[in-house]
């Protein structure tokens, strides 16, 4: 019965401890002015082999919206630490509905679009096909040289196009690529993920997400609470009355 009660409160910790998927951002004209934080990690070979203090912060504020144009602040933070190194080559992100081009200025000044003949962005550590990347060097991938160091931030500005008016967007699926990196034993390169989503509307109040039970877990941690008070339960009933 111990052992029972061991795994059920085991299933109860990882319910709680499965974080769901960072929500989305959906924009239109009355989000002109609100900061949006995006917290990322860094992982190796895929999203399950994260790198310890390989983190980063990407900001991005929506300044403009003009019919079927969408202009942001960008602020990329490589906040890598404890020993080791690493540079912010590119980010990326899918944006719905689709876009048909966009633009960048700043730190990184080279956009990639997916065009649908075969030269769509992709992004490593099976990740795959991205929206639009925005990168520090041209190259034929999302995946170069140079950006951002750990400890500095690069800022710019971006533009997504539309085909046609767009009264809200959503943006989603937040990626940075890391590469030069040192001190994370093997990994010299990795792709990082969205991990939290936070909103700070103007004049300094931030509302900031909170990682909550992925759906899937919530199930079981009823379950594994409502089978530890039968075990409980269970025992009082069964322990013997001395006279």
């Amino acid at each position: 019965m111990k052992k029972l009660a061991t795994a059920l409160a085991t299933i109860a910790t990882l319910a709680i401890a499965a974080p769901a998927h960072a929500d989305p951002i959906t924009l239109d004209s009355g989000n002109i002015g609100d900061t949006f934080q995006i917290d990322l990690n860094g992982f190796s070979g895929n999203s399950s082999g994260v790198v310890d203090n390989l983190t980063s912060t990407l900001l991005l504020t929506l300044d403009e919206v003009t019919g079927d144009r969408y202009t942001f602040s960008y602020e990329v933070q490589n906040t890598t630490g404890n020993g080791l190194t690493s540079n912010i080559s590119s980010f990326a992100f899918n944006v719905d509905p689709d876009i048909s081009g966009a633009s960048v200025t700043g730190a990184y000044s080279f956009a990639f679009v997916a065009d649908g003949r075969g030269s769509d962005p992709r992004y490593p550590n099976q990740v795959g096909n991205v929206d639009v990347c925005f990168k520090a060097r041209n190259s034929g991938s999302c995946s170069n040289g140079g950006g951002v160091s750990e400890g500095s931030t690069g800022a710019g500005m971006l533009n997504l196009f539309f085909d046609q008016d767009e009264t809200e967007i959503t943006l989603s699926d937040f990626f940075v690529r890391y590469q030069g990196i040192t001190g994370a034993g093997h990994v010299t390169s990795a792709t990082g993920g969205q991990t939290l989503t936070s909103d700070m509307p103007p004049g300094g109040t931030t509302t900031t997400g909170t990682p909550v039970p992925a759906p899937g877990m919530l199930g079981l941690l009823a379950l594994a609470l409502a089978s530890l008070g039968f075990v409980r339960r269970w025992r009082q009933l069964a322990k013997p009355a001395y006279a």
